[in-house]
């Protein structure tokens, strides 16, 4: 009774591993593996039966009468092209630990063929270089995500290179925090929180973060109003901080899809002439002055005058530097 039950779970495991739509295995085969991997000697008719008790429990499994050639597991928990996805996505986020990445992908990996685990590591066989050494990221996320959940301020150090290229405290008293929510930006993982110490929302980098500990005995601030963390996000052009501005902007068509790209559908876009558009945005004003710097030849800031001002000192100072 035993092998029995031993011998189901196993002709699921190599259905998993040794079967898709392009290696699909005969029953001969299954008795092969069975028999080589598991020490398990089945007949062709408990075979059948397992495959048989596999269907009725909800795996989707092609039989001989469909295909002509034997068995394959049709269906799995993640399509192959979303397992890839994931694991690139994994693999060239540069805020994920090496070792966690692999331990991550690694478990996507193992919801696919064998065959198509191949086909990722003949795809990404190049160490990501940029990846950060914080052990602690994923642990920072556990933890963070409990104090969100339970309304508890957070304590933690935060970090960044010296001249060295080590990674040093930025200070040596950690930051305590009322934290509401994680948000990805720009390739990055941020925390959004409130300090203790003074109102308005701040943002920090959690593969920057180490040593979280939850604090009690300190009040949590709730936020004043339900805000939504993508558009705060949104608004902090590359996450800068500080005095938010509102801008009018002249763009060149060509430019239309990063700004939507950048600041979403809801922008405004009014046709200028038939190569330019007007738009008014709100974000961060270093933020935003970084983003029309990246897009001096495409773009022209209109108003606020001080903005613009300031942007014209900006390229005076930058144009003295090549004189």
């Amino acid at each position: 009774m035993e092998e029995k039950k031993t011998s189901i779970l196993a002709t699921l495991e190599i259905l998993q591993n040794d079967s898709d739509a392009e290696h699909i295995l005969s029953q001969n085969d299954m008795i092969t593996l069975l028999s080589e991997r598991y020490g398990l000697n089945l007949d062709r008719r408990t075979l059948y039966s397992n495959i048989n008790m596999l269907i009725d429990f909800g795996y989707d499994i092609s039989v001989y009468s469909e295909n002509k050639k034997g068995y394959f597991l049709q269906e799995r928990q993640f399509e192959e092209s979303e397992v890839l996805l994931l694991c690139n996505a994994i693999h060239a986020s540069n805020y994920v630990p090496n070792n966690a990445s692999k331990r991550l992908i690694n478990k996507l990996l193992k919801t696919q063929s064998r065959y198509s685990i191949q086909n990722f590591r003949n795809t990404v066989y190049i160490s990501n270089l940029n990846k950060k050494d914080n052990s602690q990221f994923f642990l920072n996320i556990e933890v963070i995500a409990q104090a969100i959940q339970e309304e508890k301020v957070i304590s933690f150090h935060y970090t960044q290179y010296n001249l060295k290229k080590k990674v040093v405290l930025k200070r040596t008293e950690p930051y305590l925090v009322s934290p509401y929510s994680m948000v990805s930006a720009d390739g990055k993982t941020y925390l959004i929180a409130k300090s203790i110490h003074h109102d308005g929302l701040t943002h920090f980098r959690i593969d920057k973060i180490k040593d979280v500990d939850i604090i009690d005995g300190i009040p949590y601030k709730k936020p004043l109003k339900k805000e939504d963390p993508y558009v705060y996000s949104k608004n902090k052009v590359y996450m800068y901080g500080g005095e938010m501005v509102n801008a009018v902007m002249k763009c060149d068509l060509e430019t239309l899809d990063d700004l939507i790209d950048r600041f979403g559908k809801d922008i405004p876009v009014v046709p200028a002439d038939s190569a330019h558009f007007t738009t008014r945005i709100k974000a961060s004003r270093q933020g935003l002055k970084f983003f029309a710097l990246q897009y001096l030849d495409h773009m022209e800031i209109l108003e606020p005058a001080d903005f613009r001002n300031e942007l014209k000192d900006t390229l005076k100072k930058g144009a003295s530097k090549y004189r």
